[in-house]
């Protein structure tokens, strides 16, 4: 068998992993269901995986989101719109020139392990591959999550992963988007501003919601300055503080608080909703109780008349290649895999990108691929099955202890210790014994 590698997927994971096996020299095919590179960041995809709404603007500053060795233009703000991110991936691929590694309009319909290092990859097409090596870089913001109320909405209802245009809101409607991350915020605020309706949040539980500039700075590149080394009762009285400068305390706006401590969540990055809550143009409702046609009974005994509604619900991990006896964690997103790339189980199969940082995956992805090609070509090694294990079951109890338990969770990261820790198994192989290489 050739020894080549499999990459799934073009979008920001997947061109990352292109880039560093090319500087590596390790030969792969890259396949792409769509017809372009960009993924979740190519607005109207034809993959059909995309969620990118036509106003969407990205949450972590461009300092923070580009690739280390190829900045982002001078002339865009510090949140460019993901039309802007998509020009910077299409650059990024032809400056290194790796495009035509890239099988564009080309599914992969399974993937078998035969062996250790050995897989077997079916092309939509018909095709069939050997491989010596499998990246999956599918993303995991594309399978929608849907919650299980009672009764049937008889006005227009959507996930937000196929919201794309605000005229929806246009006229007087009535809008509830349900849940408190950054998609339902963005939404909601567009819907403030086009309808002349109402529009309602409506959530379990309230959450923390950062604005993206503090003292003029993008919040995020606040994080270089690292703190981790303290307690963490004092990195919350130190990012309470700055809060506190930038925006006061969110219930004055109407915006109810978590009532988890701060860092305990994935926070919600917003700098419009303080505005649109005060101004009374979004108000907030707690979860449904039962869907009653054109209107919505919600569990605190309100009722309201409703014209659309949307789920901002989450995702679900999903690898449609892989049996589910092999590989699925749908349910729960319960992905187990050492330092959130490494399956313990299966040789030669690869994550690159299933992380959630406060921050950008990007970055983080490009380090992850630096790791796995430094795996692959035997510069560094893995520890025994049993010590992957041990440090996945140390990581799910920090996650126990930090976070609320919710399948939104478990692939949550910080940003700067994470990217050090990947880096530190990189310089780490330089200087120990390796293992047998692929490549």
């Amino acid at each position: 068998m050739e020894k080549r590698v499999c990459i799934i997927g073009a979008g920001s994971s997947g061109i990352a992993a292109c880039k560093v096996l090319q500087d590596e020299g390790i030969p792969f095919d890259c396949y792409e269901k769509g017809s372009d590179i960009g993924g979740n960041w190519r607005y109207m995809n034809d993959n059909g995986m995309s969620s990118a709404y036509r106003s969407l603007h990205i949450n972590t500053s461009k300092e923070v989101m580009a690739f280390s060795d190829f900045s982002m233009p001078e002339d865009y703000p510090d949140y460019p719109s993901h039309f802007q991110i998509y020009e910077y991936f299409r650059r990024y691929v032809e400056h290194f020139g790796f495009r035509d590694k890239i099988r564009f309009r080309t599914g992969v319909e399974r993937v078998e392990k035969i062996a250790d290092n050995h897989y077997r990859v079916y092309l939509q097409d018909g095709r069939v591959h050997d491989y010596s090596a499998v990246l999956v870089a599918s993303g995991h913001h594309w399978k929608a999550r849907y919650p299980d109320f009672p009764g049937t909405f008889t006005g227009l209802c959507m996930h937000a992963h196929d919201y794309k245009e605000p005229d929806i809101f246009l006229g007087n409607k009535n809008v509830v988007v349900v849940g408190f991350g950054n998609s339902a915020v963005d939404i909601a605020c567009e819907a403030a501003r086009y309808t002349t309706g109402q529009v309602w949040i409506s959530s379990r539980r309230g959450a923390h919601v950062l604005p993206k500039y503090i003292v003029g700075i993008p919040f995020d590149t606040l994080n270089k300055y690292s703190v981790e080394w303290l307690p963490l009762s004092m990195q919350r009285a130190l990012l309470s503080f700055f809060l506190w400068i930038a925006r006061g305390k969110q219930e004055r706006y109407g915006i109810p608080q978590s009532d988890k401590p701060l860092l305990s969540e994935h926070p919600t990055i917003s700098q419009d909703l303080f505005n649109l809550a005060g101004h009374g143009r979004i108000r907030f409702k707690p979860i449904i109780q039962e869907l009653q046609g054109n209107r919505i009974l919600f569990s605190d005994g309100s009722s309201e008349q409703v014209d659309v509604l949307i789920y901002a619900t989450g995702y679900k991990i999903s690898f449609p290649f892989f049996d589910k006896n092999f590989l699925y964690v749908e349910e729960d997103n319960r992905l187990r895999l050492y330092k959130h790339v490494i399956h313990p189980e299966h040789k030669g199969l690869y994550f690159i990108g299933f992380i959630q940082p406060l921050g950008a995956v990007m970055p983080l992805a490009e380090q992850q691929a630096i790791w796995v090609a430094k795996l692959l070509k035997g510069d560094c090694k893995l520890p025994d099955k049993a010590s992957m294990y041990r440090d996945i079951e140390r990581y799910e109890q920090q996650l126990r202890r930090r976070y609320k338990e919710s399948p939104r969770h478990t692939i949550q990261v910080d940003f700067y210790p994470y990217k050090r820790d990947i880096k530190k198994l990189i310089k780490q192989g330089a200087h120990q014994p390796v293992s047998v290489a692929i490549f």
